[in-house]
């Protein structure tokens, strides 16, 4: 499959959520930051939002949690409207057992890491998810600059992907743009989360387009060479 743009709402305007979110037909999934002002410094949104979100628009919606004890509040993001929970594996307690529950609940469960953490402690547990997202900023605020010292990381979980013999996506998320998607596609990722680049284009939906078609490309290219 060709690669997926998930615009991340927290580049949106808040108090025009809906009309944010319809301004991005073309999206993939709809990316929605939850953090709590303990994992991460920041706050954004919990559940009453994530319900309301769900009320207006028929997009997936990707969730990332940072936020501590994923493994209390997770399932309830799903029972809120998400079809995608990504939690933090350094806030998470039993990574396992909260992937099994937010799969049985008919969700796809991410498994998310920080910039500096390591992906190898978790080798073993990959073919437990649905998705790997690889922080590519450290979390807590938009509009950050890419990490392209991330990219071996992205690179080695392709490789223990592969390893598994299961169709898991691994997902981006900061700093992308038309400037960054190219190394992040040459190093694995295959799902983007987009955020500032998307929203503050003059228009959102056909950045998204953009920047599809580039990831495209750029696959291509590097199937043909």
């Amino acid at each position: 499959m060709g690669i997926q743009i998930t615009p991340s709402i927290l580049a949106a305007d808040f108090a025009n959520l809906d009309r944010d979110i319809a301004a991005v037909p073309s999206a993939d999934a709809i990316h929605v930051d939850v953090m709590d002002n303990h994992f991460v410094p920041n706050l954004t949104i919990g559940l009453p939002v994530v319900e309301a979100i769900r009320k207006h628009t028929t997009h997936e919606l990707d969730l990332h949690l940072m936020i501590m004890d994923p493994d209390r509040w997770a399932p309830e993001y799903v029972e809120a409207g998400a079809e995608s929970v990504s939690f933090h594996v350094e806030a998470a307690a039993a990574p396992v057992r909260l992937a099994r529950e937010i799969r049985a609940l008919d969700a796809k469960a991410a498994l998310a890491v920080k910039p500096a953490t390591p992906i190898e402690p978790y080798a073993d547990l990959l073919g437990e998810f649905d998705k790997i997202l690889i922080m590519t900023v450290e979390p807590g605020f938009g509009g950050q600059a890419f990490l392209d010292i991330v990219m071996p990381k992205v690179r080695r979980t392709r490789e223990l992907i592969a390893g598994t013999g299961r169709q898991i996506a691994l997902q981006v998320d900061g700093g992308i743009s038309e400037r960054t998607i190219d190394q992040a596609i040459a190093a694995g990722a295959d799902v983007f989360v987009a955020g500032s680049a998307i929203y503050g284009a003059d228009d959102p939906d056909a950045m998204i387009r953009s920047l599809r078609a580039r990831g495209d490309a750029e696959i291509h290219h590097n199937h043909v060479h």
